[in-house]
């Protein structure tokens, strides 16, 4: 199967997956509080994504937080600093970031993504925005990437290519998945 065709099937599966009212975040927090302080950015849910908020709300009364601005095409993300209740604007592609504050590297990455699988295999949007942006800072220190999706995107048979960068962990509603 090609990139395309997973993602239009894992898209599918996002949105009936999806439930904006649901309490789905409790796993993603219990991860990040052991690592209480550690510089962490997560990412503002768009569309169908599965909302880390809760959990990015807590691990900021602990450490700093940020989440990622696009600079541009081809190039890795960059991140600036967020609290919760922040004032927000629309960035590139329609995603929300903080209007201002203080760039910032993190150590921990939250990622957003279309499909994953038990090996630690990431499918996302194909801009290869996160893969390049993780290949940097594992290139400087030890990065951890949790990919924070919904358990009806999973899916065995990923097309993946050897640029694609690899998650850590993998975190759901329904529980922790160790690669």
């Amino acid at each position: 199967m090609d990139k395309t065709a997973a993602r239009t099937a894992a898209f599918a599966r996002r949105q009936a997956a999806h439930d904006p009212n649901a309490a789905t975040a409790g796993y993603l927090s219990e991860v990040l509080a052991g690592y209480r302080g550690v510089p962490l950015a997560g990412y503002m849910a768009m569309r169908t994504e599965i909302d880390p908020t809760p959990a990015m709300e807590e691990a900021a009364a602990h450490g700093p937080i940020g989440v990622p601005v696009i600079i541009g095409r081809g190039q890795p993300l960059q991140f600036r600093t967020w609290e919760p209740d922040c004032p927000l604007v629309k960035g590139e592609f329609g995603a929300m970031i903080p209007q201002a504050g203080a760039w910032m590297t993190p150590q921990i990455l939250i990622v957003p993504l279309v499909a994953f699988n038990r090996k630690g295999g990431r499918l996302g949007y194909g801009g290869g925005f996160y893969d390049r942006t993780l290949e940097k800072l594992r290139a400087a220190q030890p990065t951890m990437a949790i990919g924070f999706a919904y358990a009806a995107q999973e899916d065995a048979h990923l097309p993946l290519e050897p640029t694609d960068q690899p998650l850590d962990l993998v975190v759901t509603e329904n529980g922790i998945i160790t690669p």
